[in-house]
């Protein structure tokens, strides 16, 4: 694991690499603990795919998550990579506070280009309409 906070739980880890089978395989298959049956995962204790219970986490679903991905994808020659990031935006105060994934951008693979300004694999989320947000949090958003 790392002193910082960008290990995963190996629940992220585990996620990572569910997503990662989803989109390889040309079945409709469940998203659920069963489809890693017929897989062997190996996670090191301690490693920042799998930390103790006193390390810092919150960057490891946000960052680490996107580069297991990668790397998974990579390995099976699937497609390039994607920004790695699930790039974050945060404000507020200690009355309020918001957080964001934003969009990055996707690889390219075979029959198709790489995109930008798109969310990737493990965001999977839509931006917090305007609207909502300035009805929410005390903010306007301008153009």
């Amino acid at each position: 694991e790392v002193y910082g906070n960008c290990n995963a739980p190996k629940a992220v880890t585990f996620s990572a690499i569910i997503y990662c089978l989803r989109a390889m395989v040309a079945k409709d298959i469940p998203l659920n603990q069963g489809c890693l049956n017929p897989v062997s995962i190996s996670v090191p204790e301690g490693s920042i795919l799998s930390p103790g219970e006193d390390a810092a986490v919150v960057g490891g679903n946000v960052l680490t998550s996107q580069r297991v991905v990668d790397v998974i994808l990579k390995a099976f020659g699937a497609c390039a990579a994607s920004q790695g990031c699930m790039n974050n935006v945060t404000f507020g105060d200690d009355t309020f506070g918001y957080y964001e994934t934003i969009a990055g951008g996707a690889g390219a693979g075979k029959g198709w280009h790489g995109r930008s300004g798109v969310h990737t694999h493990m965001t999977n989320t839509r931006i917090t309409d305007v609207e909502i947000m300035e009805r929410r949090y005390p903010v306007v958003v301008n153009r």
